[in-house]
């Protein structure tokens, strides 16, 4: 008897069936479900493919097997269905699935014929971007410029817009790249902000500094003072440059050949008893300043015997106590004035260099001087 048969006499005769039991009239088994999505975790935009897979369904050729499917985004197609994530918002999903299994139209009419299972899936949160920040150069100078660079990375690679903002001067551009103008900033470290936003809202930050450098500024150049040139060696002739005199100056001179643009400013001065002494009572009569005459006397020596432009030579008297001539090298943008104080230039019209000669040539003029009056 097959098994339609065996339906259609059991229908007419309950009492038949229960006899006929033994003999292999027994009911069909009860459809069983069961659902799962893959995969069970996703970001928003990924797909959610869920499967139904049946158990205990009657595979008589008559029987017909439908499936329906429902839930948020979800697409069926007979025992698999897809669900659509890109408008999910994070959190838990599932999707529903229904088997009926009957002749065709009338599925799921019978107890046993119909069953349904849920599968369960969770939508993540996007991760938030990282950023990192960089400046070149990192050192610059007044009205410069740096290039700043932002590396954003999105882990699902969404699409970023980048920001940027300074402590002070100006930044201007868009994208992964910014430039830096230090115009109107006051020199030192610069903060450099630099910001970056995926397209959900999320946002990283990082920052780097550029070091504006103070403007070079020259050091001021001073006059300086050299070794003093003693007269106090030569009692009989307390004007003469002599040879201790004659090596200082030769210093001096090599000062000047090395600094072409300095120029030199010889500062004579007398003891005491020199300024105290009447002019009737000096040797030399025709010299009315004995400071003034040793700083001419030195000047002609560079001139003459150092070949020194005399133009890059000043002479000049101070009210020190001593016979001495002290030297003063005054580089190029020095103001001596300035730097050295009380002195008072020689008139070079009125104090004319000695001729330097020794001093048994001075006996022997002074001696046929006498004879000649005689």
């Amino acid at each position: 008897m097959s098994y339609r048969s065996f339906r259609s006499f059991c229908q007419v005769s309950a009492l038949a069936c229960l006899a006929l039991v033994p003999m292999g009239c027994k009911k069909p088994p009860a459809v069983t479900l069961a659902c799962q999505a893959n995969p069970p975790a996703i970001f928003p935009g990924d797909t959610v493919t869920a499967t139904a897979v049946p158990g205990s369904v009657d595979t008589n050729k008559k029987n017909n097997v439908v499936y329906d499917w429902s839930g948020t985004g979800v697409t069926g197609n007979g025992a698999t269905a897809t669900v659509n994530t890109a408008a999910l918002a994070p959190g838990s999903y599932s999707v529903k699935a229904t088997v009926k299994e009957g002749r065709k139209g009338k599925e799921g009419k019978k107890p046993g014929q119909s069953a349904e299972c849920t599968a369960s899936f969770t939508v993540k949160d996007f991760e938030p971007p990282t950023l990192a920040c960089a400046a070149s150069p990192v050192t610059i100078k007044p009205g410069e410029t740096s290039t700043i660079t932002a590396t954003g990375l999105s882990p699902q690679s969404r699409p970023l817009t980048y920001t940027y903002s300074a402590a002070a001067g100006s930044i201007s551009g868009s994208g992964a790249t910014a430039t830096f103008s230090s115009a109107g900033a006051p020199t030192g470290s610069v903060g450099i902000s630099c910001n970056v936003a995926d397209d959900k809202g999320h946002t990283a930050a990082a920052s780097t500094t550029v070091t504006i450098l103070a403007p070079y500024v020259a050091p001021v150049p001073h006059t300086q003072t050299l070794s003093a040139i003693s007269f106090a060696g030569d009692s009989k002739r307390p004007e003469r440059v002599d040879n201790e005199a004659k090596a200082q100056l030769d210093a001096v001179a090599l000062s000047l050949q090395q600094q072409p643009d300095a120029k030199v400013v010889l500062v004579g001065s007398a003891s005491a008893d020199e300024k105290a002494m009447p002019k009737h009572h000096k040797k030399h009569a025709k010299m009315e300043d004995v400071a003034a005459q040793r700083a001419v006397n030195v000047k002609a020596y560079l001139v003459t015997e150092k070949g020194i432009d005399p133009a890059r030579v000043s002479v000049a008297t101070s009210t020190t106590d001593g016979k001495m001539v002290t030297p003063y090298l005054v580089p190029a943008g020095a103001d001596f004035a300035a730097d050295v104080t009380g002195t008072t230039p020689v008139d070079e019209s009125a104090v004319k260099p000695e001729v330097r000669k020794p001093l048994h040539e001075r006996h022997h003029h002074k001696h046929a001087a006498k004879k000649m009056d005689m």
